[in-house]
């Protein structure tokens, strides 16, 4: 994790994000790197663009709760579905991830907060 949050700082994401010439796996990146590390407003504005996109392109995907940070939380089941993977190629990558990165992805289901 260390080494993809050192490859990045926010002016070098940002310059990257208002290129209309750069690769897409870079800018990508760069996204993903804001949305890691980048100051809160950035990453409240990425999570409200994921959201926007999320639920154009896949409107059969609905969070069924939230964690307390806000966090959308969607059944593994239905996303390995959405995005044409078993359930365990799912839980992998995202574990993947989550090792990559230091984050937290996968949540038991007492730590959600369920939409009635």
């Amino acid at each position: 994790m260390t080494a993809f949050k050192n490859e990045w700082d926010l002016s070098m994401a940002l310059q990257v994000l208002h290129s209309e010439t750069v690769d897409g796996k870079v800018w990508a990146e760069a996204v993903k790197w804001l949305f890691l590390f980048g100051p809160p407003a950035i990453r409240e504005m990425i999570s409200l663009a994921s959201k926007m996109a999320t639920d154009k392109f896949f409107p059969e995907l609905s969070p069924f709760g939230y964690t307390d940070q806000g966090e959308p939380l969607y059944d593994i089941k239905k996303l390995a579905l959405s995005l044409g993977m078993s359930a365990e190629e799912t839980l992998a990558r995202i574990a993947e991830l989550e090792a990559e990165h230091d984050i937290q992805s996968l949540y038991d289901a007492p730590e959600a907060h369920k939409i009635q």
